[in-house]
């Protein structure tokens, strides 16, 4: 375009010179009688410098104004056209002079407007586009989008977590080629076949444990109705799917756990109704087992409203400064009974007066549950060891047993409803399975933590961490 312009800026002046030399010509021609043979010889050679004199200043006239010529009308649609074009490389960060004497003022305020309009467009995509990247990297739940040639587009960071993928791997491959799960594959084939929305919950295998996620497909339509691709979005529900589980092991432990003492009770009274009433050995043993049964039926039931109890918000704490050494005291009386028909000892280890913010009756709950539990599972003659050490601002509570002791891989579920180490022997001693559990509650309320340690064939301690002051 420059040498287009120049070019017909050059014919221009020549085409202006030779009309001025023409001109010229035609005005001298009027002089060519002094050209004759009878012509004055100075009075030629005066006449042609005159002559030469005239074309320089010819010359130097018609050049000037070609060179005005080309400052004032070449060089500005030079410029300009300079600046549109890094406009239209994505330089938008430009300066353009406005001379009001310019004559492609206009050409050059507009090219200034579109470069300013498209300097504000460029900024709010990019910040649209750090809007969207902020938006998909923080969500909660794994993003996939699909091209509707079946090519990866976006991913975000949770989905890369998920299946351990890195986006410079798998954008611009389809979904067949990544090594997703079969059932998610499937899911996004039917998709793309029936253009309708779909879900279903995938079981993720890999790692300890299994996770689930619900996986969410649905296609991409734009706004003239063209199909675009779809997206596929994957919760994560393992969680849930945990609390479902425990939920319906907990429905199934709490009839279990009723079934047995009903069952001996409208065993034992159909027994009796039947005649065995009219033995009185035989009534008198089996009135004791239906009271037994029945004393555990109620134990049961206690612990569970209790255990229910500590899980509403309305639980609460009655805090005040609490003994511990009075908190044991009137927890071993509790279990003293039990203790005597097992001729077992018990070890004190502390020395000081330890004052702690907590609820009385609710630590005699923890530690009535820790004895018990060492009591269950210990022999006859042996020994139980409480000890308590204080640092700074937290006092533990230890209660170590010589019983069985438990298995590594039990440990982490001793604090689960109803489970149990040893389940005939917990539950001919009358336990219900809930203590730990409600233990658990009760030390977390009061913003401690409990934690077990123990040696299969040589005993277990329960240790309690507490706050001295809340």
């Amino acid at each position: 375009m420059k040498k287009s312009l120049y070019r017909r800026l050059l014919i221009a002046c020549t085409v202006l010179l030779l009309l001025l030399l023409t001109g010229l010509g035609l005005v001298l021609g009027q002089f060519f009688p002094l050209f004759g043979e009878h012509a004055n010889p100075e009075l030629q050679k005066s006449y042609i410098g005159f002559l030469i004199l005239i074309l320089l200043i010819a010359f130097i006239l018609s050049f000037l104004m070609a060179a005005r010529m080309m400052v004032q009308y070449a060089k500005p649609i030079d410029d300009a056209t300079e600046t549109a074009l890094r406009v239209a490389g994505g330089d938008y960060m430009i300066s353009m002079p406005t001379n009001e004497h310019n004559p492609d003022l206009e050409l050059t305020v507009a090219i200034k407007k579109i470069a300013n309009t498209m300097q504000e467009m460029s900024v709010t995509k990019m910040m649209e586009k750090e809007r969207l990247n902020t938006l998909v990297e923080s969500m909660g739940s794994a993003l996939l989008m699909i091209g509707r040639e079946g090519a990866i587009n976006l991913v975000n960071g949770v989905f890369r977590e998920t299946f351990g993928f890195t986006s410079e791997k798998i954008v611009g491959k389809t979904f067949n080629d990544i090594g997703l799960p079969v059932e998610i594959e499937s899911l996004i084939e039917s998709v793309f076949m029936t253009e309708q929305a779909n879900d279903k919950q995938v079981r993720l295998r890999g790692g300890v444990t299994p996770s689930y996620v619900n996986v969410y497909g649905a296609p991409v339509i734009g706004h003239h109705g063209n199909w675009l691709g779809i997206v596929v979005v994957m919760h994560d529900i393992t969680k849930l799917r945990l609390l479902e589980e425990v939920r319906k092991n907990f429905v199934a432990n709490v009839s279990h756990e009723l079934r047995t003492p009903i069952t001996s009770i409208t065993g034992f009274t159909e027994t009796l109704l039947a005649g065995a009433m009219e033995e009185p050995e035989v009534l008198k043993e089996f009135l004791e087992i239906i009271q037994k049964e029945g004393n555990r039926l109620q134990l049961l039931v206690d612990d569970l409203l209790a255990l229910s109890g500590m899980e509403t918000d309305a639980f609460s704490l009655e805090l005040a400064p609490v003994n511990l050494r009075s908190v044991i005291n009137d927890a071993l009386k509790i279990v003293s009974g039990n203790m005597a028909q097992k001729k077992m000892n018990i070890f004190l280890d502390i020395t000081n007066e330890v004052i702690i913010q907590g609820d009385a009756d609710r630590l005699i709950q923890v530690m009535v549950n820790l004895l018990s539990n060492a009591i269950t599972y210990s022999k006859d003659n042996k020994t139980i060891t409480i000890s308590v050490t204080e640092s700074t601002n937290r006092v533990s509570l230890a209660v170590k047993d010589e019983g069985i002791g438990i298995a590594p891989l039990e440990l982490s579920r001793l604090f689960e409803r109803f489970y149990r180490v040893d389940r005939a022997r917990s539950r001919n001693s009358g336990g219900t399975g809930l203590g730990l559990a409600i233990v658990k509650h009760l030390v977390e309320a009061h913003g401690g933590t409990v934690n077990v340690e123990s040696i299969l064939g040589e005993g277990t301690t329960f240790k309690v961490h507490l706050p001295i002051e809340r």
